[in-house]
Parts: C-alpha cells; sequence; structure tokens
C-alpha cells in the first residue's frame, strides 16, 4: 500500500462492499465516497442486468430470484481482476453463499445497519424492488436477513436517526482511519 497525494493505493483486489436492507443507502453512499475519495463505483445489481440483458424486476418475474443470485454470483466474479472499487450490492446478496464468500475474498464488507421503517420510507420506486412486497413481507424479509448482514460484516455502521451526511462522514471515517480508503 503507497500513498499518492494524500490518497492510499492498494495492491491487489481490495474492495469494499456494502450491505444493508432496500433502501439503507448502499447506493448513494458507496458514489459520494467514489467522488470524495478518488475510488471507482460499481453497484452489483446494475452489473447483474448487464449479465441478464434484463432488469432485475423482469429477472425476478421471468427466471425466478434463484436466476438473479446466480447473474449476483457472476457480476462479482468479474470483479476479481479489478481493484479498489466501492461496491453497493443488492439488498438481498448475503441470500447467496458463494457471493458472501466472494465478497470476503475480494475486499470487506460494510453493513449498513438501520430500521425496516427507514428503509421503507427511502424507497422512492417501490415497483422497482421486486423482493419487498407489502410492508408485512418486507418486515418478515428484514428480520430474516439482518442476523444475515450481522454474521457477514467487517465494519458495521448504525444508520439509525442519522442524516445521509452523517452517515457518509462516519463510513469515511471509518474506512480511511483502517487503511481501506
Amino acid at each position: 500500500m503507497e500513498r499518492t497525494d494524500g490518497y492510499i493505493v492498494h495492491e491487489g483486489c481490495d474492495h469494499i462492499f456494502f450491505v444493508g436492507f432496500l433502501g439503507a443507502g448502499k447506493s448513494t453512499l458507496a458514489r459520494n465516497l467514489g467522488r470524495l475519495f478518488r475510488r471507482q463505483y460499481v453497484d452489483t445489481d446494475r452489473l447483474a442486468e448487464r449479465i441478464a440483458c434484463k432488469s432485475v424486476c423482469e429477472i425476478f418475474d421471468q427466471d425466478g430470484e434463484s436466476a438473479f443470485r446466480v447473474a449476483e454470483v457472476e457480476a462479482l466474479q468479474r470483479l476479481r481482476n479489478k481493484k479498489s472499487l466501492l461496491v453497493s450490492t443488492g439488498g438481498g446478496i448475503v441470500e447467496h453463499e458463494e457471493s458472501c464468500r466472494l465478497m470476503h475474498e475480494m475486499g470487506v464488507v460494510v453493513f449498513l445497519d438501520g430500521d425496516v421503517e427507514d428503509s421503507l420510507r427511502q424507497i422512492q420506486h417501490p415497483e422497482k424492488r421486486p423482493d419487498l412486497g407489502s410492508p408485512e413481507e418486507a418486515r418478515e424479509l428484514w428480520e430474516h436477513r439482518r442476523p444475515l448482514y450481522e454474521r457477514e460484516a467487517d465494519y458495521t455502521i448504525d444508520i439509525r436517526g442519522k442524516t445521509f451526511e452523517q452517515v457518509a462522514a462516519e463510513a469515511g471515517q471509518l474506512l480511511w482511519e483502517k487503511g481501506l480508503l
């Protein structure tokens, strides 16, 4: 690891994967930290869509969730030859053991830990979230996934009651202090 212009230049595959429930702000956080720390940002949902040549909703509707999880694994595998990416993941990435293994193999996992009610308020286009369902189904899904996020997390950032700016500052500070940014 060497420093250039105040920024750390890493060797090898050292991605930072942001996990958490739907609407936790993973994409926005990764994109903004990428701009701030001059790191490239990618989104596994967008990569999976390119692989399948379909939107996430179309994959879920036409081929099922398992087909989406396969495309998600392939998206992660394609990141192996890259370095220093900030990676926003889909809310269900922790559902697939191979995805979890790949994330840990290629970097660190940061869990954005929030409440399901906050997530539901943040989601502007629920129709684009095929695994969301009704508010009751979303709560059940959150209760199912939260232990999976906790299990996979190398670092956890509590986002409850915080503004996006506060979460971004906390994440940036933590990752900088750990030598990851």
